[in-house]
Parts: C-alpha cells; sequence; structure tokens
C-alpha cells in the first residue's frame, strides 16, 4: 500500500532546527568556558555541529512521527474499510489530519446521503406493494364474489348468471389492464419495448384521439376541441402508437377529472426550430401544489376514493412520462388546485415522409 506523507515535512524541520539550534549553542557556551585560548576554528566546529545534530534530529523526528501517526491513521483506515467505502479503500493512507479529517467527513456524508436513500426507497417499495396490492385485490375481491355467489346456487337463474357472468368478466379485464400496463412500464424502464420512431401528423393524430374519447366526453358534457385552429398539418417524429397512447392517458385524465359541462382543450406550440409542444389543459378539479411532484409516481392517485371509482390502473401518467423519456423528451405539469391542469410534453419536428428505424 503506497503511504503518502506531508505535512510531517514542515514539523519535522522546524522541530529539528530548534534542537539544532539549541544544541549549538549550548556547545558553544561549553566551548567558550572551557576553551577560551582555542577559538579559531570553534565557527568551523558550531557549522558542522549544526548541520550534523540537525540532519540527525530531522530524520529521528520525521521518522517517528511519521510512525507514530501512520500507525494509529491506519488503525482508523482498517476500521472504517470494514464499511467498504471505495472512496477510502481505494486511496493512499496519508498522515495528513487535515487530509484525513476531509476524507472521513466526505465518507460520513456520503453515508448518511445512501441511508436516507435507502430510507426513501424503502418507503416507497411499500407504499408501492400496498398500492399494488389494493388494486388488484378489488377486481379480485369482485371476481370471486360473483362467481361464489353463481356456486352457491345463482347458477339456476338464467338471468343472474349472465349478469354476475358479466361483471365477474369486467373484473377479469381491469386486471388484465393492470398487469400489462405494468408489464409495459417494467419493458420502457429495462429498455425492452422497442419504439418504431416515423414521421406522422400530430394534428391527424389528435383528431383520431378525440373521435375515441367523444362519447366519454359526452357523458360529462366535456368540449373536446382545440387551442386554436390548424389549417395545415404538423409533423413530427415519434412511435405514433405510444405518443396516441399518450394522448389518450391525458385526455382521459382530463375528462376523468373535469368539472361537468367543463372544456378539455389541446394545442400545438412551436417551441424551438426543431421541437413542437403539445398542450392539454382543462378547467377541472386541478391539484394541489403539494401533490404535482407525485403525479407520476405509479398508483399515486390525488383523490384516493373517486379516482377508483372512475376506474383505471393508476399507471396512465407514470406510462406517459416512461414513453416521452424513451423519446428523450420531457413532460411538464400546471395546476393549480380549483382551476385547472395542463400537461404538456415536447417532440421533436419532422418532415412529411420518413421511413420507420426501430429504437
Amino acid at each position: 500500500m503506497k503511504i503518502s506523507f506531508k505535512k510531517t515535512y514542515k514539523f519535522a524541520v522546524k522541530s529539528a532546527l530548534y534542537i539544532s539550534l539549541f544544541a549549538t549553542g549550548f556547545v558553544v557556551i561549553l566551548v567558550l568556558l572551557f576553551f577560551k585560548n582555542k577559538t579559531e576554528h570553534l565557527v568551523l566546529f558550531s557549522l558542522v555541529f549544526l548541520v550534523s545534530v540537525y540532519a540527525f534530529s530531522f530524520m529521528v523526528l520525521q521518522y517517528r512521527v511519521e510512525r507514530f501517526i501512520y500507525r494509529r491513521v491506519k488503525k482508523i483506515y482498517d476500521e472504517v474499510s470494514l464499511l467498504e467505502s471505495s472512496t477510502l479503500i481505494n486511496q493512499p493512507i496519508t498522515t495528513d489530519m487535515e487530509t484525513l479529517s476531509r476524507e472521513v467527513k466526505k465518507f460520513a456524508t456520503d453515508k448518511k446521503l445512501e441511508i436516507e436513500m435507502l430510507e426513501i426507497r424503502e418507503e416507497y417499495r411499500r407504499e408501492f406493494l400496498g398500492n399494488v396490492s389494493h388494486e388488484l385485490k378489488t377486481p379480485l375481491f369482485t371476481v370471486q364474489g360473483y362467481i361464489s355467489t353463481l356456486l352457491d346456487g345463482a347458477m339456476e337463474d338464467k338471468t343472474i348468471r349472465k349478469k354476475y357472468l358479466k361483471r365477474a368478466e369486467k373484473g377479469v379485464e381491469r386486471l388484465i389492464y393492470i398487469v400489462e400496463d405494468l408489464d409495459m412500464i417494467t419493458k420502457l424502464e429495462t429498455g425492452d419495448l422497442n419504439l418504431v420512431i416515423t414521421n406522422f401528423d400530430i394534428i391527424e393524430l389528435i383528431q383520431n384521439v378525440f373521435d375515441l374519447l367523444e362519447m366519454k366526453a359526452d357523458k360529462k358534457k366535456i368540449k373536446l376541441t382545440y387551442e386554436k385552429k390548424f389549417l395545415q398539418p404538423i409533423f413530427v417524429k415519434g412511435d405514433k402508437d405510444r405518443i396516441q397512447q399518450i394522448l389518450e392517458n391525458l385526455i382521459v385524465n382530463s375528462i376523468k377529472y373535469g368539472r361537468q359541462g367543463g372544456t378539455t382543450e389541446v394545442g400545438v406550440v412551436n417551441l424551438t426550430k426543431k421541437k413542437v409542444l403539445i398542450r392539454i389543459s382543462d378547467n377541472g378539479e386541478g391539484v394541489e401544489k403539494q401533490n404535482i411532484p407525485r403525479l407520476f409516481e405509479r398508483f399515486y392517485r390525488v383523490d384516493k376514493s373517486g379516482a377508483r371509482s372512475e376506474g383505471g390502473s393508476g399507471l396512465g401518467l407514470a406510462i406517459v412520462k416512461h414513453i416521452i423519456e424513451a423519446h428523450k423528451e420531457k413532460v411538464y405539469v400546471e395546476s393549480e388546485f380549483g382551476i385547472g391542469s395542463e400537461f404538456s410534453f415536447t417532440l421533436e419536428k419532422a418532415y412529411k415522409s420518413t421511413n420507420a428505424e426501430v429504437k
């Protein structure tokens, strides 16, 4: 193991100088006292004596200080090394107390941050498992309840049998929906879900989503509209199916949390020469400020009761975030409680014609 010594030299130099000056002065006084008539070689003798004592003192002090400090510092390193700190194990031992203090302080700070991160992750893990359990438990118990009722004798009534089987089927569909969404997020995180990148008209895609969700919006008398009228197509680059999924999730959310007779408005803005910004805004419930940073977490719901009554897997916004990040783009959210929310994301501009590429 390499040993590095720095400031001990300064200590040894000064200490050796003090010893040498004292010893030389003391000897000069003795010579003057006992050899008064033989002073012709006194200066040379003094210099030789000074240098000799200085060199000897320096070597002894330096060696002793190095060994003294090194043994104690090495013990500290050995004890700290048990914690497997790469920042200390991979560095040479130093006897510089300032450097050592700085390294140990940095080590302690890093460990504290690491512990805090582990605690946050553990808390997230517990909450996530609780949410998964709740989301799966509800449809499972629903399916179990209807099947148990049928097995207990209700199967003989054709009307009840058909009604209960349909309800059980809806519970199974919800389970499949949740599992498929979880599977998609896992693939997006691990990079196993390939994106098929093409150029397409984002205005046409938005209109397709409006057509798909028109009946859902009509139930709450919510108007789906554009921020302004687009006379020309706007071509962007991305995975068309995944971008449609983003639009569906965001518009479904705006309908789900929108107010009766409200509006969901979609706009496409030229952000830069190479980017466009797609905005989905509504005049619905809005989100309280403290909840905004957690909106894209899996299963996180602002309204714990109302949101579940509306259905969905609770993974929509998490999927939105992962798909946008897979495109190396950004997603933004602005919301004011009681006034409404706006979700937006960027996409790269493109030309009309393109060949598909897989990422």
